[in-house]
């Protein structure tokens, strides 16, 4: 049960980003009016911060790189709060302020625990384990067959 709790976890967690940039790729001009309207950034920030949040939301929701992608999810979510809701006075400010908190929390729980069974990380790790150990039983394997060789050697009469 906690498997497919830490699996479907991870992927709501990563919806909220993969939804948002999509919502950024597909509106850049509308993102970008909200960029320009709480803060002065560069012109062309809203596609490479919708491309990153997809890109990183996949990457979480399949469990590709999780534990780097969770730390620069919660790092972006960090960094949205003091550009964006810095302005805890006003209920709504602090309530969004209070979510992305909420949100970064859950990142941080992605990466201390989120390279669980069913994700593309403990896949990868799996394998390079069996070949390690494949790679060992041949080395193995080879040293037992030169000590025989060698023994073989000592036990044949010499000929001279």
């Amino acid at each position: 049960m906690a498997f497919l709790a830490s699996v479907f976890g991870r992927i709501l967690l990563a919806l909220i980003f993969i939804v948002s940039g999509v919502t950024k790729v597909m509106n850049v001009a509308q993102t970008q009016a909200f960029i320009d309207k709480a803060i002065a950034l560069p012109a062309d920030i809203a596609l490479p911060v919708g491309i990153f949040e997809l890109v990183f939301g996949v990457f979480l929701a399949i469990g590709f790189m999780t534990r780097i992608s969770s730390v620069l999810l919660c790092g972006f979510k960090l960094a949205t709060i003091v550009v964006f809701h810095s302005e805890v006075s006003e209920p709504a400010v602090l309530q969004a302020a209070l979510r992305n908190l909420a949100i970064a929390g859950g990142l941080l729980m992605v990466f201390a625990y989120g390279q669980a069974r069913g994700s593309l990380d403990i896949w990868r790790e799996r394998d390079r384990a069996r070949r390690a150990e494949i790679r060992a039983a041949k080395a193995q394997a080879r040293e037992k067959g030169a000590r025989e060789a060698e023994a073989r050697l000592a036990a044949e009469p010499s000929g001279g």
